[in-house]
């Protein structure tokens, strides 16, 4: 201790200059050896490789890896560098013999170099070779190894190395040269990757076979000779073959590669997506593509998710085909018409608020609401129909008029709980045409809504009947996320767990595609809620269906917005809907949540809350107030006693006269109820004699009063004719029609009547025999 200090004390400069030399040899290693661009890397939950980005420097470089297969370190460790885990960062007596036999060679047969001093010559990249750049490489080493570990240092060498052409690091060169993983190579695999990075420029797999084969044979036999492997693996491994070409990357799920890279590039991401089964709904997709592009529809995604973990178990975002057609675009992000894929929300949302009731009479009759005119898909009408099978049926005019009567601005502002992407406009930008699709939306944020519902149901029937108050939460594609659903609560999160059980047991009563039509019959069919959508022009095809377990969505189309016969919901989705859902473990149908329930007696015919005079049924809804007004279909008549005329007290002793209760539909709705509901009997004709007040019993079906019409002119250039359209209580009643007061004509049985009228306004009156007359009053412009 004294003697240091003396030293100190009698050489200052020495001192100073040890000091320095230390405190540059401390900082003359960078924090970061390797600031190289990296690919993206994108992985399965199982670890597989799904696809990739190639870094910006167009180099297949993977972030560094975060183990060495051990094949592949014994090998690289005999071949490059056997005293790896001995030396200080250089070897000495290798550096000494590679001298001699460069010197008696005349020129570099050898090389001393540690796999240390190698990761320097890497992070050095671009340095021109020299005494003084091996020097500096040497003491970097030896810095190197007193900062990392030795099995840092090897996984920082597994990851740089050069493997031939754009090949850098061994996860690539696995991939690249086997198409396997590292950690499934053989030993012949592993040393022909090992010898590689010797001279990748020299020996290339399809390239100067011969050396690489003998290069990677005398390493096998060191291997063996040092009892590394034994002599039946060696004696395989030589017959082993050398791959001829590099393998591509694989490319499962590439629009899922491009959605991630926006903000995880050149990351390595290790998703939540399910190998086997993104194989098999590639498959699938493939399939449907063949059957689908004779129609001239070349696209179509497929998105599928867990309700559990909200996880994403595969994703497809669009077929295989061309760049002319768009193949590129990722079609589960993508915004398109929304079809009627959410007439559920508006369903569960008027459960939810007590509007409505499943069995409730929806009018299903030609509609005019301020200028729109609505028409179901198959144009044609049922006059009344059950709310459940409306939804069902994906009935477009009883969806219009429940959403004015549950009211558009409200329902606008209720989609906003579920961030719906693409609808950011008000409600009076969209109109009534929101339920129709006239909103965008994407596969994405549907997916997660229906998924968000289902989770909501499972949540309360698992707890104490309880809800979540984050249950509305994103989607989770990284296997290192997890959803956070909040905390429990007695109040409902959007809506109430029965209004949704009441919306998926509508849902599953859709028809299901060709084939599959008898589903409910057999014991193996699933119990799937799914929902069917259609865009105008037949540009976009939709289908989502929901189970206990998982939700599948479905868009089939074209990218660029080309529509085609025949592509709708039912016919282009569906029938890949169900394939995928045939490839998931069965679930059983949702519980009942039974608290959320309350029985109530409602009419059995109208749906509509029971009244003394109407035969009732019990029904369980949702327990909350009720705002469904009483039945308004049944009136109490009086017969006489053949029952074949109706009676009054203007014509009969109604004491003796028999009272019946009678289930009546407006003219209109009764119209088109009847052909399609053979027992539906309508009201007996009052008996001669007798005074009625009663209302009229027809109804315009068009024009409605106060409509502006434009007649249209045909391809002879003269105006089309208006064609009045009248529905009568008794279609064989003789009606009368009168344009200004002019009598134009009569009919029977189909009450039409072809006019044309000058411009200005008009007024159009109908008389039935019996005296009772409808008037409208239109403007032709």
């Amino acid at each position: 201790m004294i003697r240091i200090g003396t030293f100190c004390r009698r050489h200052p400069k020495k001192l100073i200059v040890l000091a320095i030399v230390l405190i540059a040899y401390y900082f003359c290693l960078p924090k970061k050896l390797f600031d190289s661009p990296t690919a993206t890397v994108v992985e399965s939950e199982q670890g597989t490789l799904l696809g990739a980005r190639i870094a910006d420097d167009g180099q297949w470089r993977f972030s560094e890896v975060d183990s060495v297969p051990y094949k592949f370190e014994a090998c690289i460790l005999q071949f490059e560098d056997a005293y790896f885990y001995s030396h200080p960062g250089f070897n000495p007596v290798a550096i000494s013999k590679a001298i001699g036999s460069n010197i008696a060679a005349g020129r570099t047969v050898r090389g001393g170099s540690t796999l240390t001093q190698q990761v320097i010559r890497l992070a050095r990249n671009g340095k021109k070779r020299s005494y003084f750049e091996k020097f500096v490489e040497l003491i970097w080493a030896t810095r190197l190894e007193l900062k990392r570990s030795k099995e840092d240092i090897l996984k920082l060498y597994a990851s740089h190395a050069p493997f031939g052409g754009n090949v850098v690091g061994i996860d690539v060169a696995s991939w690249r040269y086997f198409g396997l993983r590292p950690y499934q190579l053989s030993w012949a695999e592993s040393a022909t990757l090992a010898v590689l990075p010797n001279a990748p420029s020299l020996i290339y797999p399809g390239k100067n076979q011969t050396k690489l084969l003998k290069k990677r044979n005398r390493l096998l036999k060191k291997l063996f000779e040092k009892k590394i492997i034994d002599q039946t693996t060696y004696e395989l491994s030589l017959l082993e073959s050398l791959p001829e070409k590099p393998f591509p990357l694989p490319k499962a799920t590439p629009h899922l590669v491009q959605y991630l890279a926006k903000e995880n590039k050149g990351k390595r991401i290790k998703t939540t997506i399910d190998e086997n089964l993104q194989r098999n709904v590639n498959a699938i997709v493939q399939k449907h593509h063949q059957n689908l592009k004779q129609n001239q529809v070349h696209n179509a995604a497929v998105l599928v998710l867990d309700v559990h973990t909200r996880e994403v178990l595969s994703y497809v975002g669009n077929t295989v085909t061309t760049k002319e057609h768009q193949k590129d675009v990722d079609m589960v992000q993508a915004n398109r018409s929304t079809g009627s894929v959410i007439k559920p929300i508006l369903y569960a949302a008027m459960l939810d608020a007590g509007e409505l009731l499943p069995d409730m009479l929806v009018a299903d009759v030609p509609t005019q609401i301020a200028g729109y005119t609505p028409e179901n898909f198959n144009e044609n009408y049922s006059g009344a129909v059950e709310a459940k099978k409306a939804l069902a049926r994906s009935l477009n005019i009883p969806a219009v008029r429940l959403l004015q009567q549950y009211g558009l601005e409200k329902f606008r502002d209720q989609l906003d709980v579920f961030k719906l992407g693409g609808i950011n406009k008000s409600a009076d930008h969209y109109g009534l045409t929101l339920i129709l699709g006239g909103a965008e939306s994407n596969l994405w944020d549907l997916c997660k809504t229906y998924a968000n519902l289902a989770s909501t149901l499972n949540h309360f029937n698992e707890s104490s009947s309880e809800y979540f108050t984050n249950e509305f939460t994103d989607l989770v594609l990284k296997t290192d996320q997890t959803v956070d659903f909040g905390k429990k609560s007695m109040e409902k999160t959007v809506f109430d767990a029965g209004s949704i059980y009441l919306t998926f047991e509508a849902m599953k009563e859709v028809n299901r595609p060709e084939g599959d039509e008898s589903w409910q019959f057999f014991d193996s069919s699933k119990e799937i809620a799914w929902k069917t959508g259609t865009s105008f022009g037949n540009k976009d095809a939709w289908a989502i269906g929901v189970t206990v377990d998982h939700v599948v969505g479905i868009w089939v189309g074209n990218a660029d917005g080309e529509g085609r016969p025949n592509v709708t919901g039912v016919s282009s989705a569906a029938p890949l809907l169900f394939d995928v859902f045939n490839v998931l473990p069965r679930s059983e149908w949702f519980q009942k949540p039974w608290d959320e329930f309350v029985d109530v007696e409602v009419c059995g015919q109208s749906g509509y809350l029971a009244t003394e005079i109407c035969p009732a049924k019990t029904i369980s809804i949702p327990n909350k107030e009720n705002y469904v007004t009483e039945c308004k279909f049944h009136q109490m008549v009086y017969l006489d006693s053949a029952k074949q005329f109706r009676v009054n007290s203007s014509c009969a002793e109604l004491a003796s006269a028999e009272s019946e209760s009678w289930f009546v539909l407006p003219p209109l709705m009764q119209f088109y109820y009847r052909p399609k509901n053979p027992t539906y009997k309508v009201l007996p004709p009052y008996r001669n004699g007798c005074n009625t007040n009663s209302v009229a019993p027809m109804e315009f079906i068009y024009p409605k009063n106060g409509s502006r019409i434009n007649l249209t002119k045909g391809f002879d250039g003269k105006t089309n004719e208006l064609i009045l359209k009248v529905a009568h209580a008794k279609p064989e009643t003789e009606v009368y029609w009168y344009v200004d007061e002019t009598f134009v004509g009569q009919t029977k049985n189909f009450h039409e009547m072809a006019i044309k009228p000058e411009e200005g306004r008009h007024k159009v009156m109908v008389l039935d025999a019996s005296g009772n007359e409808v008037v409208v009053t239109i403007s032709i412009e």
